[in-house]
Parts: C-alpha cells; sequence; structure tokens
C-alpha cells in the first residue's frame, strides 16, 4: 500500500501533493514502484495534529481519488468520516482505511456494510491532538487485541461481513516508541485474530529515534531502509498488507519473505 497525503501538514510529505495533478502523478509512480493499493488521505493523523473539516478532507481526495480510479489503480481512501468514505467510493475507490477502527464516526461501519467495502479498523483510542497522552496499558499486546476485538465486534454488529474486515495494531498512536517494538515483536498475536493484518510503520518516529546519531533522528527521508527491514520481518510474520511512502525496497523485502515462507514450507 503506497501512501499520498494530500496534506500540507503530514509528518513525511505534507505540503508536496497538495496538487491534484501532481499526488496523480505521485500515485501513479507508487504502483509502478510495486504498490497494490494506493491510500489517498486529505487529513493528517500525525501526533498532535488538529483536525480539519469534512468538506475539505473530500475537495482534497476526491479528484485524486477519480484520477487514479482512471489510470486502473486500487485506491483506499484514508479517513475517520463516514460521508468522505461515501463520496470516495463514489469516486472509485474500493477500501476504507478509517485509523480510528470506527470509533470516530458510528456511521462508518454502517457504510462498510451497505456498500460491502473493505474496510481497515485499526487498534485506536483518541485523536491525534491527544493520542499520545493515552499511552497507559496494563498488558499492552492483550490490551490492543482486546480493544481491537471490541471494534471488530462493533463492526461484525453493524452488519459488515467478516471477510471485509482488515485491522491493523495502529503503531504510534497511542503507543510510545518502546511500545511500537513490542507491537513488531508480537506481530503473530494480530494475525492470530483470523483477519488480514496491515502493518504501517513507514518512516515513523520509531525509526527515527532507533537510527539517531549524537541525539539527533534520522531524518524521515532516510529511514526508508529500516522501514524495508519492518516490512520484510512484517511479511515473514503473517502480514497482508505493508502501508509505506516508497514501495520499491518493500516490495522486493516482501519478495525476499515470500521466498523463505516457501521454503520454510518445503
Amino acid at each position: 500500500m503506497g501512501v499520498v497525503n494530500v496534506t500540507p501538514d503530514s509528518f513525511s510529505d505534507g505540503g508536496r501533493w497538495l496538487d491534484p495533478a501532481t499526488a496523480i502523478r505521485h500515485g501513479i509512480d507508487l504502483a509502478a514502484d510495486g504498490a497494490d493499493i494506493v491510500d489517498v488521505g486529505g487529513e493528517s493523523t500525525r501526533p498532535g495534529a488538529l483536525r480539519i473539516d469534512e468538506d475539505e478532507e473530500s475537495r482534497r481526495v476526491l479528484p485524486v481519488i477519480e484520477g487514479l480510479v482512471a489510470e486502473g489503480i486500487t485506491v483506499s481512501v484514508d479517513t475517520m468520516r463516514a460521508g468522505t468514505a461515501r463520496r470516495s467510493l463514489d469516486a472509485g475507490a474500493s477500501i476504507i482505511n478509517d485509523v480510528s477502527g470506527g470509533r470516530a464516526d458510528p456511521a462508518m461501519t454502517a457504510l462498510a456494510a451497505q456498500t460491502g467495502s473493505p474496510i481497515v479498523l485499526m487498534h485506536w483510542r483518541e485523536h491525534s491532538a491527544t493520542m499520545q497522552k493515552h499511552t497507559r496499558y496494563d498488558d499492552l499486546v492483550a490490551d490492543i487485541r482486546s480493544e481491537l476485538t471490541v471494534q471488530i465486534e462493533a463492526a461484525l454488529a453493524a452488519g459488515v461481513a467478516p471477510d471485509r474486515i482488515i485491522v491493523d495494531p495502529g503503531l504510534g498512536f497511542s503507543k510510545t516508541g518502546e511500545q511500537n517494538w513490542t507491537v513488531l515483536a508480537h506481530l503473530d498475536a494480530f494475525v492470530d485474530l483470523g483477519y488480514p493484518l496491515l502493518v504501517a510503520a513507514s518512516r515513523k518516529r520509531f525509526l527515527g529515534e532507533l537510527l539517531a546519531r549524537d541525539g539527533v533522528q534520522r531524518p524521515v527521508d532516510g529511514r526508508d531502509a529500516a522501514t524495508a527491514a519492518v516490512t520484510a520481518l512484517a511479511a515473514a510474520a503473517g502480514a497482508w498488507c505493508i502501508r509505506v511512502h516508497d514501495p520499491a525496497p518493500s516490495a522486493d523485502a516482501v519478495r525476499v519473505a515470500a521466498r523463505l515462507r516457501q521454503e520454510a514450507r518445503r
């Protein structure tokens, strides 16, 4: 899954793809570099980000979605709003990627049920402005699993078919850097939930902290090799999809992991 952030304030590439034509070209390039899905988002969810209104979010993403779908590209829409999701599906998007896992807008799971759209349910506690105040867990992996299960059960109760649900443990969302590593070390616990698993580690702060020199974090554009390493490990652990800013090295990493899994089965 390649990322197109049509935003001025995303942590990695804010402002680079605000122009629809530029964003569409970028999405085409992501697909050419190995992205099976292009994820289009109009609202930043970086720590501390403030929300925008639904009309502005839709204004940003709809022309990009339409342009990419016209090129034959499978598109997911990264949104927490059912209104934006509905307009995006009407524009040709195939998947809803809701980082709130259906919690921010109660109408989202009903929309997924009505349309039959696959929906990504990410583990989520609070909006970006305050989410890093909510990083306390009694048992990190067990608590995330339990809270994700509540979100899954709510989606099922709304009528979402089980084979339309994808789960995401939510790296960086209400989690410290150390907690992100714990989640990655226990991806099997989330694979065992029985739903396709999406992992989104690309260029995130905890990678910058790992690669820091002299107390200075590695800049975001220098984290792609580490991202590809996470991709290989996540794929080997059974992840269904990896969400990344630079698909080419991660696509290669997926091929390596797949080949090793094939050999292990032999």
